[in-house]
Protein backbone atom coordinates (compact mmCIF):
# COMPACT_ATOMS: atom_id res chain seq x y z
CA UNK A 1 0.00 0.00 0.00
CA UNK A 2 2.94 2.33 0.49
CA UNK A 3 3.55 2.17 -3.26
CA UNK A 4 0.08 3.56 -4.00
CA UNK A 5 0.55 6.47 -1.61
CA UNK A 6 3.65 7.62 -3.48
CA UNK A 7 1.78 7.94 -6.78
CA UNK A 8 0.13 11.19 -7.78
CA UNK A 9 -3.61 11.40 -8.39
CA UNK A 10 -3.45 10.89 -12.16
CA UNK A 11 -1.27 7.81 -11.81
CA UNK A 12 -3.71 6.39 -9.28
CA UNK A 13 -6.63 7.11 -11.62
CA UNK A 14 -4.74 5.52 -14.50
CA UNK A 15 -4.15 2.35 -12.51
CA UNK A 16 -7.78 2.30 -11.39
CA UNK A 17 -8.93 2.81 -14.99
CA UNK A 18 -6.73 -0.06 -16.14
CA UNK A 19 -8.12 -2.36 -13.46
CA UNK A 20 -11.64 -1.19 -14.27
CA UNK A 21 -11.09 -1.98 -17.95
CA UNK A 22 -9.89 -5.47 -17.10
CA UNK A 23 -12.90 -5.95 -14.83
CA UNK A 24 -15.26 -4.66 -17.54
CA UNK A 25 -13.86 -7.06 -20.11
CA UNK A 26 -13.98 -9.94 -17.61
CA UNK A 27 -17.62 -9.10 -16.97
CA UNK A 28 -18.31 -9.27 -20.71
CA UNK A 29 -16.37 -12.51 -21.11
CA UNK A 30 -17.76 -14.44 -18.15
CA UNK A 31 -21.22 -12.95 -17.62
CA UNK A 32 -22.00 -11.14 -20.89
CA UNK A 33 -25.18 -11.37 -22.89
CA UNK A 34 -25.27 -14.18 -25.47
CA UNK A 35 -28.30 -12.99 -27.42
CA UNK A 36 -26.83 -9.56 -28.19
CA UNK A 37 -29.82 -7.66 -26.84
CA UNK A 38 -28.04 -6.35 -23.74
CA UNK A 39 -26.70 -2.88 -24.50
CA UNK A 40 -23.62 -2.94 -22.28
CA UNK A 41 -22.60 -6.56 -21.88
CA UNK A 42 -23.07 -7.74 -25.46
CA UNK A 43 -20.15 -5.66 -26.79
CA UNK A 44 -16.63 -6.03 -25.31
CA UNK A 45 -15.66 -2.45 -26.22
CA UNK A 46 -18.62 -0.94 -24.42
CA UNK A 47 -18.25 -3.07 -21.29
CA UNK A 48 -14.51 -2.33 -21.16
CA UNK A 49 -15.20 1.39 -21.62
CA UNK A 50 -17.73 1.42 -18.81
CA UNK A 51 -15.25 -0.44 -16.60
CA UNK A 52 -12.59 2.17 -17.35
CA UNK A 53 -14.99 4.98 -16.57
CA UNK A 54 -16.17 3.50 -13.29
CA UNK A 55 -12.62 2.63 -12.23
CA UNK A 56 -11.37 6.17 -12.87
CA UNK A 57 -14.33 7.77 -11.10
CA UNK A 58 -13.97 5.66 -7.96
CA UNK A 59 -10.64 7.21 -7.09
CA UNK A 60 -11.13 10.11 -4.68
CA UNK A 61 -9.82 13.53 -5.55
CA UNK A 62 -7.00 14.80 -3.34
CA UNK A 63 -7.97 16.48 -0.11
CA UNK A 64 -6.99 20.12 0.02
CA UNK A 65 -6.37 21.97 3.21
CA UNK A 66 -9.43 24.02 3.91
CA UNK A 67 -8.81 27.52 5.11
CA UNK A 68 -11.05 28.57 7.92
CA UNK A 69 -12.62 31.93 7.39
CA UNK A 70 -13.60 34.03 10.36
CA UNK A 71 -16.29 35.96 8.50
CA UNK A 72 -15.22 39.21 10.13
CA UNK A 73 -15.55 38.02 13.72
CA UNK A 74 -12.74 38.39 16.20
CA UNK A 75 -12.78 35.80 18.96
CA UNK A 76 -9.47 36.71 20.55
CA UNK A 77 -9.70 37.18 24.31
CA UNK A 78 -8.97 40.66 25.57
CA UNK A 79 -8.48 42.01 29.05
CA UNK A 80 -10.20 45.27 28.19
CA UNK A 81 -13.32 46.04 30.23
CA UNK A 82 -16.13 48.01 28.72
Amino acid sequence: MEFLKRLNVWQQRGMAALLGGVAGYAYYYYIGCVSGTCAITSNPYISTGYGILIGALLINSPKTKSQESDNGTDDTPTSQKI
